[in-house]
């Protein structure tokens, strides 16, 4: 193979440039995904931002969400603590607002890997036709006892081409199939986060008015806080 890339370098420039990209994300994808994007002791962290917030201590909320600042889950909590005070439907449309970029930045550039893949793959069946056509030009111009070697290195060259496109579309297509699996896992957390904010900050405010005696619904207007 190595004696093929080198004898071929201009046909499998393409590939290995593909390759070279695919590796580029794989690596950087499976580090955002395993070790930065997933909010560690996620249970844990609710449950301190809960009784966080039933104290009514949002400052101190807001900073416990500082200190994860790197974590989307984070950042979603603090989105909504920031609109504690105003009315409902602008937290929720502040929270779908960061849930749909947070989202974006965890699915980004995963993509490209099953778009390596079929231009890999591409990339090897064009470098099959381009050295089956070199082999079949040198085969009709040699001599009759050089033709079946000629045929057979021209054909073992074509396929050659195609091992290595595949070679790197395998391994993508692998590597894609986990990380939108990671991906999905990050994202199913990103839009729970979401939610418990909203429901969290309900719970506060129901506590707060049954300690007044004031109202039973949810209001539509701001999420008070009394003092």
């Amino acid at each position: 193979m190595i004696k093929f890339i080198v004898e071929n370098f201009t046909h499998v420039l393409p590939i290995l440039i593909s390759g070279g990209i695919a590796l580029l994300i794989i690596i950087e994808r499976f580090m955002a995904l395993t070790y930065h994007y997933p909010m560690p002791n996620y249970d844990a962290f609710f449950e301190r931002l809960r009784s966080l917030i039933m104290k009514d201590s949002l400052q101190e909320a807001i900073a416990l969400c500082d200190v994860y600042r790197a974590k989307p889950v984070a950042r979603i909590a603090r989105v909504g603590l920031m609109r504690a005070h105003q009315p409902q439907s602008l937290i929720e449309g502040g929270l779908q607002i960061a849930v749909a970029e947070a989202t974006e930045k965890v699915h980004s550039r995963t993509a490209f890997l099953a778009t390596i893949a079929n231009v890999a793959t591409l990339f090897g069946l064009f470098g099959t036709i381009i050295g089956l056509v070199q082999s079949f030009e040198a085969v009709g111009n040699a001599a009759a006892q050089a033709r079946s070697a000629l045929l057979a290195n021209g054909i073992s060259t074509a396929m050659n081409a195609t091992m290595l496109g595949l070679g790197v579309a395998i391994p993508a297509m692998i590597a894609y199939a986990i990380l939108m699996n990671k991906s999905n896992k990050v994202s199913a957390q990103i839009d729970q986060a979401a939610i418990r904010v909203m429901d969290l900050l309900q719970q506060r405010y129901f506590a707060t008015e049954a300690a007044l005696g004031d109202g039973n619904d949810f209001p539509k207007g701001n999420l008070r806080v009394h003092k």
